[in-house]
């Protein structure tokens, strides 16, 4: 079993910034692959991902603004969010593989918005 806790939404001006954090329940460094999904009306999408061992995968549309990283002695794992676009605005979800299984957090919502 994973639970994930997301923090760090909130409502931000076009071309400023946010921190999304992902707490686990367990060590990440065993958690097979860790990533943020986004959920906008009518549209869902992978933002970025971490797999074990391997490179950041992210969005085409978040290539050079988003970075996704993690903290293994916190357990956390971050997306860091600048020059934010009003198109960014939706429900941030952490998402986990972990044993084969997949386990979501419960999401918080970025508002991107003058």
């Amino acid at each position: 079993q994973v639970q994930l806790v997301e923090s760090g939404g909130g409502l931000v001006q076009p071309g400023g910034s946010l921190r999304l954090s992902c707490a686990a329940s367990r060590s990440i460094s065993s958690i097979y692959a860790m990533g943020w999904y986004r959920q906008a009306p009518g549209k869902r999408e992978l933002v970025a991902d971490l797999i074990l061992g391997g490179p950041p995968n992210y969005a085409d549309s978040v290539k050079g603004r988003f970075t996704i990283s993690r903290d293994s002695a916190k357990n956390t794992v971050y997306l860091q969010m600048n020059s934010l676009k009003p198109e960014d605005t939706a429900v941030y979800y952490c998402h986990a593989i972990h044993q084969l299984k997949g386990y979501w957090g419960q999401g918080t919502q970025v508002t991107v918005s003058l």
